[in-house]
């Protein structure tokens, strides 16, 4: 379950692209029947006469999947101050007993459909709405049938039995104690210095102690009552079924549901519109600096029209090229900050905040503040280029250009989005088309003057501003020195921008086109194999799934193979090459030369490659091949490059132990290796010591010869875009053959000692962490990796089962299994528990007694069903989106063995019995064979049962 706060409080304002019209009504149940926006006619709207509302959608992304959304409009703003985080509770409480589920058995139920605990039943509660979430592997009416059930008992049939309250207690309180770190503590002294006194920042959603220890079932039924009734409730459902057949269910099931009146919509402030002058310091050792400078001024009402949304695209054009020229001066050589973002958003229906924020590095808050308010006011007196206005336009278009030419098949997680917004936001969900024939038609009035006078209208004039310092230490001078500051760049001469020279992409010729020296085609899977001349290879899937998109994957040969005992960073810096730019343009002057592209330059070094992956579209397919080719030839290694890279390591060594699991993650790798100097976290002066010079001459073959594997997924011509890989890639000097088998840099080994290992982080004093991990082997034998597989789901609803639910001592216990393809004979499995820091030794406990019986005897039917089920359906659904026709597109050529391996796996994993999991946890699961790590508080004392440890 989760909760969410920033959704509600939105700090910077982005308007919403231009929609169609529809007639309005006296007495509106929609958004739209008042607004000249028309909606989406595919969209099936409806309510039931007790008022409950509901919107249906088919649609066949992915085909034969659907998602159920139940919204109630109430959150925890809901709450009196006796109910504070009772909304929280209440949506535990659905999963814990009703009419006609008893207690424990939805989880269940759920799971014997195929679906996953978390992944796919989960909900969440804002300040304003809890939404309840069911995502279906299949579309089969009965199917739907137990949804709709699952949801009315939500709805209105939940028991709330004092016991089940008692045991969901121990849960949400270890929820809000692994909640509480250091940036929650910080959002929550935000909220308090930005509106003290209001009735928001009380309401945050996970409640306080002194309720949540002693609220009983009568409260949670109180506010059950009071909120979830029809006429605070819609329905949500999105998917590949027949519309009318699902509404005839849902009335059906709901319409004898009855309830009171909804609830009236609860006070948020007030908000005192005229607090100036004020200054706020947070401190804390694991925040980076940041400074804001806001003020506020009147809430505007804007229902969603045409002119509210073409108001709304002169104010994102606005905003948009200041925050434009803020990221160039942080991505510049001796930037004066990391990042700086201005713009403007409402606070509820209770004003509306203007906000400058600049992050920078340590101690140089003064350097930053100085600069980004000087641009700011360069920006605001001396308005905006039309080239710049050019580059945003292009962007806009692009984007709605590209959901018009995929609006058939979007998926089923935009549109349940867009009808979420519908009723959270009233923003009218229209088509795509429409969307971009109103811009087309508004596009001529998005001139830079009328850009400069929308933003203008719209922010906050920052006169005698409110100031708020967050960092690690407390900024020199005090109070007193950051109002200075301001006041002293508030006065500082600004000079007109330097209106600097469009120019055009450098990298079209790479030479004579490279030939195709093999073509041959996998039936099984219709993937098309290209070797060309030079050694590169290109594998096609042709599948109009997602229309007008492309997903691309290049893989280069390198990767962290590379990386030795003695020069254990070799490729630490690839991530940071976009950094850098090309030879021929900085990375800033490519996000203008780009603008309005769906072309993406980003590069990963993963365990065997480099890796360039993304989406683009038919018409940029050239243009990103283009870009990945430049990549390879031509690398920028400007300076720059470094010094952000160098900026990130020192914010990140700041805080390497400010969570348990920061601490944990950090020390890990070290852990499990021996220190080995490959998988262990080397020391800051060793990242510092980093450049590009010393990168160049580590990977500047591999980019020069290295093999190289490209597959594309998507809606493209096979021929186009074999014609497109042999102009760039393909026209490439003569690349190695094969991938380097590096045989020598797979020993990985697992540690010998079994000692328990006590890590300490900086964090919460009562946090804590608990996590095991086993030696297990590598992915070669299928059916061992799959036996793994199955075992860890078992694990982890076990886990879930006895830790969380019967005990109450974890949020969120988790479990993997990782069966290596890289490192012969490496594999781990590995269970962690966060908990309370006195609860150390009784979860410990409680992990044996788990282990033990599931070494001892083998698990039911139903429990090994339960595992199972989610697998199986996950294999049925994956080649539905490009992202799983991906994985086996990806090295299609250099590993072919592997395509066969996704057709033997179904069939092994229902094959697989409780005998089977049974002799997996006897061969791998031993307690004295567990490398133990518990992750304890630096300040307080550890539990007197690990003293002597």
């Amino acid at each position: 379950m989760k909760f969410h706060v920033l959704a509600a409080l939105p700090l910077l304002f982005a308007a919403p692209a231009l929609a169609q019209e529809a007639v309005p009504s006296s007495e509106p149940v929609w958004a739209f029947e008042e607004s000249d926006i028309p909606v989406d006619p595919a969209f099936q709207f409806g309510v039931l006469e007790n008022g409950m509302r509901y919107i249906l959608r088919e649609n066949r992304t992915p085909e034969g999947t659907a998602l159920v959304r139940l919204h109630i409009g109430s959150g925890s703003l809901d709450e009196t101050d006796s109910e504070r985080g009772l909304a929280h509770f209440l949506e535990h409480m659905a999963f814990n007993g009703s009419t006609n589920v008893p207690e424990g058995e939805m989880v269940k139920l759920l799971e014997r459909e195929g679906l996953a605990f978390g992944a796919d039943t989960n909900a969440s509660t804002g300040l304003k709405q809890t939404v309840y979430k069911l995502n279906l592997p299949r579309n089969d009416l009965d199917l739907i049938d137990t949804a709709l059930m699952i949801m009315r008992e939500t709805a209105s049939e939940l028991t709330i039995d004092q016991e089940a309250v008692e045991r969901e207690r121990g849960v949400i309180l270890s929820e809000r104690r692994d909640r509480r770190n250091f940036s929650y503590k910080e959002l929550e002294d935000r909220f308090a210095f930005t509106a003290p006194g209001a009735r928001y920042i009380d309401r945050l959603p996970i409640g306080t102690l002194e309720v949540l220890e002693s609220a009983n079932a009568a409260d949670l039924r109180s506010f059950y009552e009071r909120t979830y009734v029809p006429a605070n409730a819609t329905l949500v459902i999105v998917g590949d079924f027949p519309a009318e057949e699902v509404e005839a269910r849902i009335k059906a099931r709901f319409a004898d549901w009855r309830g009171g009146p909804g609830p009236v919509e609860p006070e948020t402030g007030p908000v005192n519109l005229a607090r100036k002058g004020e200054t706020d310091i947070y401190i804390d050792p694991a925040l980076s600096e940041r400074v804001r400078v806001s003020r506020f001024a009147p809430w505007s009402d804007r229902p969603d029209t045409v002119a509210t949304r073409q108001q709304g695209l002169l104010r994102q054009v606005g905003y948009a090229i200041v925050n434009r020229r803020l990221k160039s001066l942080a991505r510049g050589e001796n930037a004066p900050f990391r990042g700086a973002g201005y713009g403007t958003g409402d606070v509820f229906e209770d004003g509306r905040t203007t906000s400058l924020v600049v992050d920078s590095e340590d101690g140089k808050w003064r350097a930053g503040l100085t600069a980004a308010t000087t641009e700011l006011r360069r920006a605001l007196q001396y308005g905006f280029s039309e080239a710049e206005v050019a580059e945003q336009v292009a962007r806009l278009r692009t984007a709605l250009e590209n959901a018009a030419g995929s609006s058939s098949t979007r998926t089923n997680g935009v549109l349940v989005s867009a009808a979420l917004s519908l009723i959270d936001n009233k923003q009218i969900p229209s088509t795509p088309e429409s969307a971009l024939a109103r811009f087309e038609a508004f596009a001529p009035s998005i001139t830079a003057d009328a850009a400069l006078a929308a933003i203008r209208a719209e922010a906050a004039p920052l006169t005698d501003p409110l100031i708020r310092f967050r960092g690690r230490t407390m900024p020199e001078g005090g109070a007193d020195a950051l109002r200075a500051a301001w006041d002293a760049a508030v006065t500082l001469e600004v000079t007109p921008p330097e209106n600097i020279a469009a120019t055009s992409f450098a990298y079209t010729d790479f030479g004579k086109p490279g030939i195709v020296v093999s073509d041959e085609r996998n039936e099984r899977f219709g993937f098309r194999l290209i070797r060309f001349a030079n050694g590169v290879r290109l594998n096609l899937k042709q599948t109009d799934i997602r229309e007008d998109r492309i997903s691309f994957r290049l893989s280069l040969d390198g990767g962290q193979l590379m990386e030795t005992r003695e020069d254990p960073l070799a490729t630490a810096l690839v991530s940071s090459l976009p950094s850098g730019g090309l030879g021929a343009h900085s990375q800033d002057e490519l996000e203008s030369v780009l603008a309005g592209r769906s072309v993406r330059f980003a590069i990963s070094s993963q365990d065997e490659y480099f890796r360039m992956s993304g989406g683009t579209t038919p018409r940029d397919l050239e243009l990103q091949l283009q870009l990945l080719a430049a990549a390879l030839t031509d690398p920028g290694y400007r300076r720059e490059g470094e010094e952000r890279y160098r900026r990130g390591i020192r914010n990140f060594f700041a805080n390497l132990d400010a969570t348990p699991s920061r601490a944990l993650g950090n020390a890990i790798g070290g852990t499990l290796s021996d220190n080995d100097p490959r998988y262990s976290l080397q020391s800051e002066a060793d990242f510092e010591a980093l450049t590009y010079a010393r990168l160049a001459e580590t990977i500047g073959d591999r980019l020069d010869k290295g093999a190289i594997e490209l597959a594309l997924v998507g809606d493209f011509d096979e021929q186009v875009a074999i014609d497109a890989v042999a102009a760039t890639l393909g026209a490439l000097p003569p690349r190695e053959a094969e991938f380097l088998p590096r045989t020598e840099a797979r020993d990985r080994s697992f540690t010998s000692d079994r000692s328990t290992r006590t890590l300490t982080h900086s964090g919460e004093p009562d946090q804590a962490l608990v996590r095991m991990t086993w030696p297990t082997t590598d992915d070669s034998d299928l059916a061992e990796a799959l036996r793994l597989a199955l075992l860890n789901r078992v694990v982890r609803i076990q886990l879930q089962e006895q830790l969380r639910e019967d005990l109450g001592k974890t949020y969120s216990p988790s479990s993997s299994s990782n069966t290596s393809d890289t490192y012969p004979g490496y594999g781990t499995f590995s269970l962690t528990a966060s908990v309370d820091v006195q609860e150390v030794e009784p979860t410990r406990n409680a992990i044996r007694t788990m282990l033990g019986q599931l070494r001892s005897e083998a698990i039911d039917q139903d429990t090994l069903d339960r595992a199972r089920q989610p697998l199986v359906e996950a294999y049925d659904n994956m080649l539905k989106t490009l992202g799983g026709w991906m994985t086996l597109a990806d090295n299609a050529q250099s590993k072919a063995e592997r395509l066969d391996r996704f057709d033997r796996a179904p069939e092994i994993l229902k094959e697989l019995t409780a005998q089977d999991i049974l002799a997996t946890a006897q061969r791998y699961l031993a307690p004295d064979q567990a490398v133990e790590v518990l992750v304890l508080p630096q300040s307080g004392e550890a539990p007197a049962e690990n003293a002597a440890e």
